[in-house]
């Protein structure tokens, strides 16, 4: 992961250099001591490249003297895109343009210290790389980015500022860890036990094992899991920060470690992606990771259902009924449907449990969500204005923006059975808003749902994620938390 140093702003005599600019302005501070020491370079490349310092704009300039090796201009935008996500995207470009240099600079001086230490996270998000199992990649393919000093008015504010931005990049770099693993090393079993390990941070993990799962009746999640010659697990990992003895928050993920489809077969094309069907678990865990890391003021639960979906004769057949958690019946018309099996246990249980204040479960839940949003938000469903206006309002503050979904008793009617207390299915038609109204069956109190399935992978490069897992869904939670359910100082 990238080393951070905030540093007083003083220009570098070496290395190289990136400069925030703001749209239309005239060069200032570093910006402007730089020129002159290059005797008006800086300003000639500006005017060669048509450079005007516009949101996401870049220029790299080259040997332009003063013994730095190059200078990367990265446009902030106009004022109202100074904002701590903006800080964020233009330091994420600014890494991608530095990341052939071994340690580097990024000036941000003229900002508050919160600024400062957003951009130091936005850096680390894009130098985010999974590359654990490359063995013969040539030297000079690698990125080179190991430290990055940030140039700031405040250093020492920075960093103090930074502790909360530095334990979201430590959960980002976990969630995409988990979600980039292969299946055939992430099963429910290693992924349990790496969620142990957040012990280590003071997180309570509690494992239950596919014994305990049989004897307290968790029957829709192991229908799923029957498949399969590895066992189903589910983790309840909690972070206690907040007044003891209150209510907590529930976040629940959907973590199915690979999944075929079952009896009811994905095509061959394109399910090796699936090895990310666990995202929704991998985010919750990131996100405990993140609370753990700031120390959150709360009281926060986090619950991931692990299984796989695998083909076999063991597996469940289309047309099993099986009896969930909560004693409905559920009769099973397409296994692949099987996340909304699994969150039908998990989050029984987590509101039986534990009683709490609200839940969010996150799964990569339907393809159907993708035809309806693409790729730009997730589907949010929820039973309460207030809970989604909340999400709403944040994902569009933190870059994992959400789009709220009908629920409604005419949906509710195309999953009633002729057998049982509900089929998983309803057709086609509306097939993302299905899954969800299959799931609230299973929730009481202020609850939302939110099918990633559209934003857990990004096919290219953006500012703040390289091409792979996103991690989608922690920094929303994250800041739900922050801004809203956090006791006082």
């Amino acid at each position: 992961m990238l080393d951070i140093e905030f540093r007083a702003a003083t220009l570098p005599d070496t290395g190289a250099l990136a400069l925030l600019l703001p749209e239309d302005a005239e060069l200032a501070g570093l910006a402007a001591q730089l020129d002159a020491a290059c005797h008006g370079a800086i300003a000639r490349a500006i005017e060669a490249a048509e450079f005007k310092g516009k949101k996401a704009s870049t220029c790299a300039i080259l040997a332009p003297g003063a013994g730095l090796s190059r200078v990367v201009l990265v446009g902030l935008g106009k004022p109202a895109d100074h904002t701590l996500r903006g800080m964020e995207e233009a330091a994420g470009l600014a890494a991608a343009a530095l990341s052939r240099d071994t340690h580097a600079t990024l000036a941000v001086e003229g900002m508050p210290p919160d600024h400062a230490a957003h951009a130091a996270l936005g850096a680390m998000l894009r130098s985010y790389r999974f590359d654990r199992y490359r063995t013969k990649e040539a030297a000079d393919a690698k990125p080179r980015l190991k430290t990055l000093q940030i140039l700031t008015d405040d250093p020492d504010a920075a960093h103090a500022a930074f502790r909360g931005p530095l334990a979201i990049a430590h959960g980002a770099a976990l969630s995409r860890d988990l979600i980039t693993e292969p299946p055939n090393v992430l099963n429910p079993a290693e992924m349990a036990e790496r969620c142990r390990k957040l012990e280590e941070h003071g997180v309570e993990v509690e494992i239950l094992t596919p014994r305990e799962l049989t004897e307290q009746g968790w029957g829709a999640l192991l229908s799923t899991a029957q498949g399969s010659a590895n066992e189903a697990r589910v983790v309840i990992m909690r972070w206690m920060g907040g007044t003891p003895g209150e209510r907590p928050l529930c976040f629940v993920g959907k973590g199915v470690t690979f999944d075929t489809g079952g009896i009811s077969i994905k095509p061959a094309a394109g399910m090796g992606d699936m090895k990310w069907d666990m995202a929704g678990a991998g985010a919750v865990v990131g996100l405990m990771a993140t609370l753990a890391g700031r120390k959150a003021r709360a009281n926060v639960v986090g619950l991931v259902g692990l299984t796989e979906n695998m083909p076999s004769g063991t597996a469940t057949r289309p047309g099993d009924v099986v009896t969930s958690l909560s004693g409905q019946t559920i009769e099973v018309l397409n296994t692949d449907a099987e996340g909304r099996l699994v969150l039908a246990d998990v989050l029984w249980y987590a509101q039986d449990k534990y009683n709490p204040v609200l839940t969010v479960d996150m799964a990569t839940l339907t393809g159907a969500i993708i035809v309806a949003l693409g790729h730009e938000y997730a589907g949010m469903f929820s039973n309460d204005d207030a809970l989604a206006a909340k999400l709403t309002e944040l994902g569009a503050a933190t870059g994992e923006p959400v789009w709220r979904m009908p629920l409604g008793d005419t949906y509710d009617k195309l999953i009633r059975s002729d057998i049982a207390d509900m089929k998983n299915i309803g057709g086609r038609p509306g097939g993302a808003i299905i899954g969800a109204q299959f799931i609230q069956r299973f929730v009481r109190g202020p609850w939302a749902h939110l099918d990633i399935a559209g934003m857990a992978w990004s096919t290219k490069d953006t500012a703040t994620i390289p091409k792979g897992a996103t991690a989608f869904g922690l920094r929303l939670l994250n800041q739900l938390v922050a801004d809203h359910y956090e006791t006082a100082e």
